[in-house]
């Protein structure tokens, strides 16, 4: 469907680079990029007649740039509910998970997917990075199509109405000391890291809405002397790097005793590091690992609601950004699929660590949320209410339970997702009075949750 010129006239919009919203705010679009920022009340601008904005879309309540959701594992979403209420670690509720990867094939991974990714644009949520090791059989053999996960994963964003970076990753061992790949690990491997780049070289999927970039997934899961393989792909292709990183202490330990240094001066000595590349969690980092973060521009992804939610810990965020260290925001296992909740979460996170108030503030908060997610995935196009930037424009009711009486600069410690009422991708509305226009959410995720459950 073609994208039309459009007018909206947002009652409030938050601008970039402004510590508040903005009040009554045009915003014209054209071919899904805005071409018009105008603050219709600034000072000294001439007011203008109600007949010159006639033709505008209103968009009542609080206008953002599309959210960035930029470390996310779909099939996670079907864990949810079934392993918050015992005991354990991140290993324990890892072997559940390796128990849903097993269920899963081309079909149902499609099924899956797209009422996840369409939840995540019920949550205002315009793009996002899929940190994907779904790559074979159970068995570990291939597909006939040995990218098939990959392309149910492109097929199932675009049903969803949204952009998709896939981080296709490379998972080699099961351990830090190269241990082989066994059980439902199997079907994540590709044997060696010249064969993960022979398998994800020939997937060049031409969808617009698409973009592949690359992974390690930790230091546990690709031999060091394999790393700088995955690196010089990412490079060569100027594609977003993303890895997991230190996201236990078991994860440091580990590497230490192998390694006699931590992961990410592992990462650091082969090449990983650097400014197209983000660290995701990163939650227990020493101050030389700051240090080479910041010095190399890698930037990190925080996953509040996951990392309480396995108990991994809380990350140093007020560290890292005086670090120089870019930060932005996943919802990873989808225990909660809410942006406006990871991004106070990182504040609020921070309050019970040091026990003081007032880390980050609300348009830091947002940059988090929205430009440099989007940049982390590659669209650095997006993310922004500008003129030449993608027309992705997130409305969030400012009249629910909620928000009622909350001033718009209070909408990341007050919003949730189910207060956004419209989202519009690259000028296409996806979301309208706060319902998918294409997906029947809870319906296809009840449907597609119960197929890999209970098969």
């Amino acid at each position: 469907m073609p994208v039309t010129p459009t007018r909206w006239l947002a009652e409030y919009a938050w601008l970039p680079d402004l510590a508040q919203p903005t009040p009554d705010v045009l915003i014209e679009t054209d071919g899904g990029v805005i071409t018009g920022v105008t603050a219709l009340a600034a000072p000294g601008r001439p007011s203008a007649g109600v007949d010159v904005y006639a033709d505008a879309v209103p968009l009542p309540g609080l206008t953002l740039p599309g959210l960035a959701n930029v470390h996310s594992h779909a099939f996670h979403r079907a864990l949810r509910g079934r392993t918050h209420g015992g005991r354990g670690d991140f290993f324990s509720w890892r072997d559940r998970m390796y128990a849903v990867a097993d269920r899963l094939d081309p079909d149902t991974y499609l099924a899956l997917a797209r009422a996840v990714y369409a939840e995540m644009a019920l949550a205002g949520i315009t793009v996002v990075g899929e940190f994907h090791y779904l790559h074979h059989r159970p068995d570990g053999g291939a597909y006939d199509d040995p990218n098939a996960m990959g392309a149910a994963l492109v097929e199932a964003a675009a049903h969803a109405g949204i952009r998709l970076t896939l981080l296709d990753t490379c998972y080699l061992s099961a351990g830090v000391d190269g241990r082989p790949l066994a059980g439902p690990q199997r079907r994540f491997g590709d044997g060696d890291a010249a064969r993960w780049a022979q398998r994800v070289s020939a997937f060049a999927p031409t969808d617009s809405h698409v973009r592949v970039g690359a992974a390690v997934h930790s230091v546990r899961a690709v031999p060091a002397d394999q790393l700088g393989t995955v690196a010089d792909w990412a490079r060569e292709r100027q594609a977003p790097l993303h890895v997991h990183l230190s996201e236990q202490p078991a994860e440091n330990d580990e590497c230490r005793a192998v390694h006699g240094r931590t992961p990410t001066a592992l990462l650091a000595e082969h090449g990983v590091l650097g400014s197209d590349t983000t660290a995701v969690h990163a939650t227990h980092p020493t101050s030389g690992d700051l240090t080479l973060l910041g010095d190399s521009r890698t930037a990190v992804c925080l996953c509040p609601t996951t990392e309480r939610d396995l108990a991994d810990g809380i990350g140093p965020a007020r560290r890292m950004a005086d670090a120089g260290i870019r930060l932005s925001l996943g919802s990873d296992s989808h225990a909660v699929i809410d942006l406006f909740e990871e991004a106070r979460a990182v504040e609020l996170d921070e309050r019970l660590r040091t026990r003081r108030r007032g880390h980050f503030t609300p348009a830091g908060l947002l940059t988090m949320a929205t430009a440099a997610g989007h940049a982390a995935l590659g669209w650095a196009d997006a993310g922004r209410i500008a003129v030449g930037a993608r027309a992705d424009l997130v409305t969030v009711r400012l009249d629910s339970a909620r928000t009622a009486g909350v001033p718009p600069v209070g909408a990341f410690f007050a919003a949730g997702a189910a207060d956004v009422e419209q989202v519009v991708v690259d000028g296409r509305v996806v979301v309208a009075e706060g319902r998918h226009l294409s997906v029947d959410v809870p319906a296809e995720l009840s449907a597609s949750i119960e197929a890999v459950i209970r098969s």
